[in-house]
Formats: C-alpha cells, structure tokens, sequence
C-alpha cells in the first residue's frame, strides 16, 4: 500500500505544478496582451494629443488672423514687420516641394534599382551585406547629412555648375533624396519579396528571361507596395528638418531653378520658433504651419497605408 500512497501523491504534487504553470502562463499571455495593447493604443494616443496640441496653439491665429487666400497664394513671409506683418506661406510651400520633388526624382530611381537588385539578382551573403549596408544609411542622423550638404556638395556644386552660392534646391533635393532612398528601398524590397515564386516560375517556364520576368510579372504585381514605397518616401521628404535647413539656402523665394535658394516649411519653423513670444501673432503662426505640415503628412502616410492594405486583399 504505501508504494501506491506515494505514486498518488507524487501525481497529486505533479498536477498541482502543472496548474500551477498554467495559471503563471496565463497571467503571463494576459500581462504580455495588456502591454502590447498599451503599446498599440498609445501611438494613436500620441498623434491625437500632438495634433490636439499643435491645433491648440494655432487656432486662435486661424480664427481671428488668418486671412486664407494670402496665406496660401502670398509669397511674401514678413511676420516680423512693424507695419504691415504678411502670413503668406506660398514661397516657403514651393519651398518644400521642389525640394521634395527633386529629392524623389534621385530616389526613386535608385530606391527601386536597389530593390530589385537586392531582391531579384543578388544571392547569399552578398543579399544580406547589401541589406546591412541600405540600414546603416538609414541610420545616419539628419544633421550629419546637412553636414555633407554644407561643407562638400555647397563647394562642388558652385564649382560644377558656375553659380554663386550651392546652397540651393539642388544641393538639399540630392541630399534628401539619399536619406529618403534607404526606406523607399527596404519597403520595396518586401513589396518585391511579397510576389509569389509561382509567377516567376510560371513566366519562366514559359520562356521569358530574368528580365521579362521582372518587368512584366513582378512589378505589375507588387505595384501596389512600390508605390506605397514612393508615398512614404514623400512622406519623409516633406517632414524633414535639420538637413534642409542645412542645405537649402533659407532664403524666401519662389525657386524658378534648382540653383535657386529656398526656405521649406519645417526649416521655418526649427529656426524662428525659438525666437517668437509665446502666444503671438507670429508664434500661433508658426503652429499654423505645423497643423499644415501635419495634414499634408497624415494623408500620404494615410494613402500610403491604404494601397499596401489593398495590396494584402489582394
């Protein structure tokens, strides 16, 4: 009797652990759930707070100052005049998107290249290092390429091309295109990664060479995540701070080349900020700007989320 006393308590004892750990496991997937759901949550959180913060600052320039079509059609921004301060945001808008648009037309291009190189032709160790290589320049700081911008293309560029000053549309669309080339790259890369290998095998049995395959079965099919790649790439550009700054010159014009100098909107709001009183004209301005950069974001971002989620339907 007391060999089967001791198996039934050896077995009683083994049960009570084994609920025991599916208990702590429980707790465990439940604390690990509520994180998570923190985590998720407060992303959203932060935007709403951010936007409710910097509409906050600027309503009251919307409401009482803001006369629209000078802000959007003036190119003329004089918040500091005595006088006659003017709002107009229209030079510092073009601004930013030529330096946008020339920056995608680098990147692009190369961001693409990159991709399918990385995703269709190179193999083994030479894929991962390449890789490695695309998130380390992703990992260089905004600064370090206005840095690059300033101090070497400034110089080569007035040396190149014979003109005065290589602060200009130029210089800061080359330099935002390289800090923008890393993400488009990466995100194209999976969007390669995503087609099926039975429609490369398919249109390989049928006789076409690698290139055919790639330009009739594989872009056509993730498309939709290249170009996803391309709107957050924008995205990235128009955001962009530090280098543009750096090396677009911050000067007020109407650029009619890309040797021209100009100011972006996030450049005029890093430098005159700082030097505003809070709760004027000029400081409620400024946010007014930010609830601008802060829309024209939220929708390519939003745009951007919508193709790729249109791509997973598919």
């Amino acid at each position: 009797m007391e060999p089967q006393t001791t198996d039934r308590a050896r077995s009683r004892r083994e049960r009570r652990r084994g609920e025991d750990r599916r208990d702590r496991n429980w707790y465990i997937d439940k604390a690990v759930q509520a994180l998570v759901f923190i985590g998720g949550i407060s992303g959203i959180l932060f935007i709403i707070g951010i936007f409710v913060f910097i509409t906050k600052e600027g309503y009251g320039f919307i409401a009482e100052t803001l006369d629209i079509g000078e802000f959007l059609t003036s190119p003329r921004w004089r918040p500091t005049s005595d006088h006659n301060p003017t709002y107009g945001a229209l030079a510092l808008i073009a601004g930013t998107t030529s330096v946008t648009g020339l920056a995608m037309l680098v990147s692009v291009p190369f961001s693409l290249g990159a991709a399918i190189y990385i995703g269709e032709f190179a193999k083994g160790r030479t894929r991962e290092t390449l890789k490695i290589l695309v998130e380390l320049l992703a990992a260089i700081p905004s600064v370090v390429w206005g840095f690059i911008g300033l101090s070497i293309m400034n110089p080569l560029i007035i040396k190149t091309f014979n003109v005065p000053i290589g602060l200009n549309v130029l210089n800061s669309g080359l330099i935002l295109g390289l800090m923008a080339a890393p993400i488009m790259t990466t995100i194209a890369e999976d969007a390669l990664k995503a087609v099926p290998d039975t429609y490369r095998e398919a249109a390989e049995a049928l006789g076409a060479t690698k290139w055919q395959v790639i330009y009739r079965v594989v872009l056509p099919a993730g498309k939709n995540g290249l170009v996803a790649a391309v709107l957050l790439g924008v995205g990235r550009g128009f955001g962009e701070t530090m280098a543009v700054l750096m090396a677009s010159g911050h000067s007020i014009n109407l650029p009619t080349s890309v040797f021209d100098s100009v100011r972006a909107l996030t450049a005029t709001i890093a430098a005159e900020l700082g030097e505003t009183a809070v709760g004027s004209d000029h400081y409620r301005a400024l946010f007014t700007l930010g609830i601008l950069l802060f829309v024209v974001t939220f929708v390519i971002n939003l745009t951007a989320d919508l193709v790729v989620r249109g791509i997973r339907k598919k």
